[in-house]
């Protein structure tokens, strides 16, 4: 179970409102619970609503930027299957405590090959409602780290809306986190 941990902010920061999806900065001195910290952004409670604070702000909340949110991509190596699955699984909805391939949100992976001998992943990816204005964020966040990953030179991740997604979709891992079991 997450806990939550109470402080102000270091600074100004950039910050996506949940779940809206708009982006605000909060200013420096603004109090803020840190209610989820999965997948390397930060989920915290602050002036009456949810937003969203990327890694590599982190020390805004008084914490350390972890390395691979201040680090170029890496290049060299080749991609396999596992890794985008691995690599798609420290995604979250930042209101939902179980990764995105978990919650049944990820319909399709396709890895290519390109004619340079690297990488295109192709995912096509739902939300758990229609109207979340946070898909642009989780995309964007699935993209960036599969373009972190060695041998991947292009990443495009697509919201599409068929089939609907449903709770039924989410794997036995994910219904355990989220006490359906």
């Amino acid at each position: 179970m997450q806990t939550t941990t109470s402080t102000e902010l270091k600074r100004d920061c950039p910050a996506v409102q949940i779940p809206a999806g708009t982006t605000t900065t909060l200013p420096a001195g603004t109090p803020v619970t840190i209610t989820q910290t999965l997948g390397g952004s930060y989920t915290v409670s602050a002036e009456g609503g949810l937003f969203r604070i990327a890694a590599n702000d982190a020390d805004a909340l008084g914490l350390e930027v972890p390395a691979e949110a201040s680090s170029a991509a890496p290049t060299g190596g080749q991609v396999d299957e596992k890794l985008v699955w691995d690599t798609l699984r420290t995604c979250f909805d930042p209101e939902i405590p179980v990764n995105v391939v978990d919650l049944g949100l990820v319909y399709d992976m396709q890895l290519a090959k390109l004619p340079n001998g690297n990488s295109r992943v192709d995912v096509r990816m739902t939300l758990t409602a229609p109207g979340c204005g946070m898909g642009p964020a989780i995309a964007g966040d699935a993209q960036v780290k599969l373009l972190n990953l060695p041998g991947v030179d292009d990443a495009r991740v697509e919201i599409v809306w068929d089939p609907p997604w449903h709770h039924s979709m989410i794997s036995e891992q994910g219904r355990k986190i989220l006490g359906l079991d």
